[in-house]
């Protein structure tokens, strides 16, 4: 069992224009559109951060589409240099008041070791 020095939860809620089933439709089964939607973050599905290309292979774990849930898997690329796993689970509902949705991302890690920043 890992440290709890070496595991890490994040979460976050961001909002979107795009309905939920919109949204679940395109990452669980059309992923190579995200780059679309958000081209100023993604290019052709490598992200880019700090102007240095990250690359991250990633296996789908589950699909719940009443849920609008999708979990993801990273299996290589660049976080795999730091990380022992990286899960990204992604879920979206509708907001509460107007249109749009509000996505839920969470991040779930294990570190290689503990030099490795949160």
């Amino acid at each position: 069992m890992a440290s709890s020095a070496l595991t890490g939860k994040l979460e976050a809620d961001v909002e979107i224009k795009a309905s939920p089933e919109q949204f679940h439709e395109m990452f669980a089964h059309k992923p190579h559109h995200v780059h679309h939607t958000c081209y100023d973050k993604i290019q052709g599905c490598d992200l880019h951060e700090d102007g240095k290309a990250k690359k991250a292979k990633e296996v789908v774990e589950a699909v719940d589409s009443d849920k609008n849930l999708v979990t993801f898997r990273v299996i290589e690329g660049d976080l795999m240099e730091e990380y022992k796993s990286f899960v990204i689970t992604i879920q979206v509902s509708p907001k509460s008041e107007g249109s749009g949705s509000v996505v839920h991302w969470t991040l779930e890690y294990e570190k290689l070791h503990g030099g490795i920043a949160h």
